[in-house]
C-alpha cells in the first residue's frame, strides 16, 4: 500500500496524514502549549501565598491542604460542569479548572520546601539584621527552591496531560483531535495527536530539568577524583 493510500486505508502511521494536516496539528499543539503554560503559572502564583499562609500553623495547614486534596479528587467532567456557569464554553474554563487541579501538587511541594529549610539557617540571617522579606527572598526561597521546581515539573507533566479532557468543551489542544480521531474512528489522527501530547509532556519535563539544574547548581553531586592507590600488599619485585 503506497504512502499516499494510507489515508484511505485507515492505518495507525500515515505521514500522508501529518504532511496534509500539519497545520492542524500545529494549531492543536499550541493551543496545548498555551493553556498548560498559563494554567501552571497562575497556579504557581496561587499556591505560592496559600503555601505561605499554611506554614503559619497547623490551624492553616490542615484547611489547605485538605481542600486542594479535595479539588484534585473531583473528576474532571464535574469540575467543568461546575465552573460553566461562570465561564462559559471557553479556555478560561479549562485553564480555570487545570488550576485547581495543581494546587495540591504546588503547594505540598512549596510548603515542603520551605518547611525544609534548616532553623540555623534563619537564625544566622536574623543575626545579620534580615527582615521576614529579605529572609523569605533571599534565604528560604533559594533553599527551598530545589523541591519547587520539582513541584513545578510534576504539575506541568500533570497538566500536559489533563489539557485533553478540555476537549469535551473544544479547548483541549491535542486532545481535541484525539477526541475526534475517536468519533470517526480516524486512526492516524489518534495516534498523532497522542504520540505529540507524550513528546509534549517529556520536552516539557527535560526543559524544565534544564532549568532546575541551572538554577540549583548546589545540588549536582560533585565528581570526585579517583586516585588509584597501589594495594598495601601488593609488593613490587624489583628485576634481577
Amino acid at each position: 500500500m503506497s504512502k499516499q493510500n494510507c489515508l484511505v486505508a485507515n492505518d495507525w502511521v500515515c505521514g500522508e496524514y501529518v504532511r496534509s494536516r500539519s497545520q492542524e496539528l500545529i494549531d492543536a499543539t499550541v493551543q496545548h502549549v498555551g493553556i498548560t503554560a498559563a494554567a501552571v503559572a497562575i497556579g504557581v502564583a496561587v499556591a505560592f501565598p496559600l503555601a505561605l499562609l499554611a506554614r503559619r500553623g497547623r490551624a492553616f495547614e490542615a484547611p489547605i491542604l485538605g481542600l486542594t486534596t479535595v479539588l484534585y479528587s473531583v473528576p474532571s467532567l464535574a469540575m467543568f460542569s461546575l465552573l460553566l456557569p461562570v465561564f462559559g464554553l471557553s479556555a478560561s474554563l479549562v485553564v480555570t479548572g487545570l488550576v485547581l487541579y495543581s494546587l495540591t501538587i504546588l503547594v505540598r511541594n512549596i510548603l515542603a520546601g520551605l518547611q525544609a529549610v534548616p532553623e540555623d539557617a534563619r537564625e544566622a540571617a536574623r543575626g545579620m539584621g534580615y527582615g521576614p522579606v529579605r529572609l523569605l527572598w533571599e534565604v528560604e526561597l533559594p533553599l527551598a527552591l530545589p523541591a519547587m521546581l520539582a513541584g513545578v515539573r510534576i504539575a506541568t507533566v500533570s497538566t500536559v496531560a489533563l489539557t485533553t479532557v478540555g476537549a469535551i468543551v473544544n479547548y483541549g489542544g491535542l486532545g481535541t483531535l484525539i477526541l475526534d480521531g475517536l468519533r470517526s474512528t480516524f486512526k492516524a489522527q489518534v495516534l498523532t495527536a497522542s504520540v505529540l501530547c507524550v513528546l509534549l509532556a517529556v520536552a516539557a519535563d527535560l526543559l524544565l530539568l534544564g532549568l532546575q539544574r541551572l538554577l540549583t547548581p548546589w545540588t549536582r553531586t560533585p565528581r570526585t577524583s579517583r586516585i588509584r592507590r597501589r594495594p598495601a600488599a601488593e609488593k613490587v619485585t624489583e628485576p634481577a
